[in-house]
């Protein structure tokens, strides 16, 4: 058996999106035209940018372990640009009614690395707006730092003007002293030295005058004005359908794996395995998918399947074990043929193999009857048995194709009546486990009566027929919690693709037809068996009307032959049609 593994492997979610790929596809989908229509109702948002080379002026002073090195401190210039006073001069070129608030919201300052470049960008709906936007906040920015440092300078010359009128007085007063001291006195030699101080002060200081009020003040200049953009820079198409298209894959997956998560359907082995916690012993492909009126070749690909099938079971066996039931999570023909697959693979080892079906057909079309199968006769059966009209003897019908395989039908309503709980059945399996071989019951599904649960508690191990995307994980984990409760030791489950119903155009003769047996090559009737005048039996149709059912070819008590031939249409979906035709 296969030991669980976790559920988070990574094969678990690859698979979970093969399964639903359409999800993610869809989602995928779905964002892509999410950006595209966002793209189309975004407003439209132009770029221009305008260079400034800043200049230093005098006043310029850089901010001690700054970003940026030299005299001017670009980071603060860049602040300035977008600053209030900055924003009303740029109104007032534009000559716009919008608020310089609002105009300052729509521009940005970029200060390229090692330079002393600002470039200005403004954002606007109209190419020409941003265009003029641009100029007009480098423009005004340029007024600005020309208007501040002429402020500077102005203020620096008021004050020199200041400085020099003080020293004209004070010389003027100096030179009067220095006319009234008399001649060699060491008065008249203090106020010559003051006055000579005071000249040369007042030269430095008309100097600097001088050279104050012949400076140019320039801030700067527009190194690469603005231009017409001819193209939007907002929204961006590919970037917004781009980041739908991720988003929507995104959500795919998860949709994904949602669905996977709350999905109860079985699909993959791995989801019979990991999710019903059930080993998985074999699992069938389409290719290895056997019909419905099909018992696979040993050398094929589902022979091959089945005779691993076989080995895995042999080895969980014990060595008293002989009773092994095969049932189904779901409605349908599942266990059928696994139960004739397995049969076969058993008989085919030579070891002695009885095949009991004790499966009534769900409906006349969706079947999968094992006279059909295997080529024998539908009836006498199970229900025939257990109702006393044949004996065990009777029942057992040698399959042509397997020596080895004994085969007794399902025959009439064999689940009627309480028979698959009567105490005959624990006589004829105690019979037939004294006889020696194996015995394999193919049972009804868990989850359409109790009798799997019945025969499984009569039974040594039972094997769990899976149809994936039929069965459901409640159903297997139901079907597992009724074989535990009677005790029956879970050998693991046989997983196969859906089955497609049959037609009822492709309901046709049986696989193997056997000839009609002499009477002499019959089995003696059992003795507490009645000699009728017509016998005949009862099949139970889901949704029809009972129909009666002759025997074919079989002798009766008296030792005539009953010339009454099955109707194909008395006999659908069973494949029994043996018909007397003499």
């Amino acid at each position: 058996m296969e030991p669980s593994r976790p559920s988070s492997d990574l094969s678990h979610y690859l698979g979970a999106f093969r399964r639903h790929w359409w999800i993610a596809l869809v989602a995928t989908g779905a964002g892509l035209g999410g950006g595209a229509v966002l793209t189309q109702a975004m407003p439209k948002v132009y770029e221009s940018s305008a260079s400034v080379l800043v200049e230093s002026v005098s006043q310029d002073t850089n901010a001690e372990g700054g970003r940026t090195k030299g005299t001017v401190n670009l980071d603060t210039e860049a602040q300035l640009v977008g600053s209030g006073a900055v924003a009303l001069k740029a109104a007032t070129l534009l000559r716009s009614a919008v608020s310089p608030v609002e105009l300052a919201k729509s521009v940005s300052v970029q200060v390229p690395a090692n330079t002393t470049v600002l470039v200005i960008t403004f954002k606007a709906d109209d190419p020409r707006a941003a265009q003029a936007g641009s100029h007009a906040f480098a423009e005004a920015y340029l007024r600005n730092r020309e208007e501040t440092a002429r402020s500077q300078l102005d203020k620096r010359i008021r004050s020199l003007n200041l400085k020099v009128r003080q020293l004209t007085t004070m010389l003027a007063g100096i030179n009067a002293k220095l006319a009234a001291a008399p001649k060699g006195s060491s008065s008249e030699s203090n106020l010559q030295s003051l006055r000579n101080n005071s000249q040369n002060q007042l030269n430095s200081l008309t100097g600097r005058l001088n050279e104050l009020t012949t400076t140019m003040v320039g801030g700067g200049s527009i190194i690469s004005d603005s231009r017409l953009p001819e193209e939007p820079t907002s929204p961006n198409a590919w970037l917004n359908i781009g980041t739908g298209g991720m988003l929507g894959l995104l959500l795919g997956l998860g949709l994904a794996y949602l669905r996977e998560r709350f999905d109860r359907r079985l699909v993959t082995p791995t989801d019979v395995r990991d999710r019903g916690r059930v080993p998985v012993l074999a699992a069938l492909d389409e290719r290895s998918t056997p019909h419905f009126d099909d018992v696979l070749q040993p050398y094929g690909p589902g022979g091959r399947v089945f005779n691993r099938l076989r080995n895995e079971v042999l080895a969980s066996l014990d060595a008293e074990d002989q009773v092994i039931v095969v049932t189904g999570t779901s409605r349908g023909s599942a266990s059928t043929l696994v139960a004739a697959n397995l049969a076969a693979a058993l008989a085919r080892t030579g070891s002695d193999v009885v095949l009991i079906g004790a499966h009534l057909p769900d409906s006349v079309i969706d079947t999968a009857p094992l006279a059909r199968m295997l080529g024998v006769s539908a009836l006498p059966g199970l229900s025939d048995l257990l109702a006393g009209r044949v004996s065990l003897a009777q029942a057992l019908q040698r399959t042509p194709r397997i020596p080895s395989l004994q085969v007794i039908t399902t025959g009439g309503a064999a689940t009627a009546a309480g028979l698959m709980q009567s105490q005959r059945l624990k006589d004829t399996l105690q019979t037939l486990r004294k006889q020696g071989g194996y015995v394999v019951i193919e049972a009804p599904s868990t989850s359409s009566s109790a009798d799997a649960q019945s025969l499984a508690s009569l039974a040594d191990a039972a094997i769990l027929a899976v149809e994936l995307r039929r069965s459901k994980r409640p159903a297997l984990v139901d079907a597992t919690e009724q074989l535990r409760r009677v005790g029956t030791k879970l050998l693991g489950t046989v997983v196969m693709p859906r089955l497609a119903p049959l037609q009822p155009g492709d309901l046709t003769a049986p696989a193997v037809t056997l000839p009609a047996p002499a009477a002499s090559s019959l089995p003696a009737p059992a003795a507490s068996l009645p000699a009728p005048t017509e016998d005949e039996v009862e099949v139970e149709v889901p949704d029809g009307p009972t129909q009666p059912l002759s025997y074919a070819g079989r002798q009766r008590p008296g030792g005539e032959e009953d010339g009454e031939t099955v109707g194909a249409g008395d006999l659908a979906g069973t494949g029994a049609a043996e018909g007397d035709d003499k």
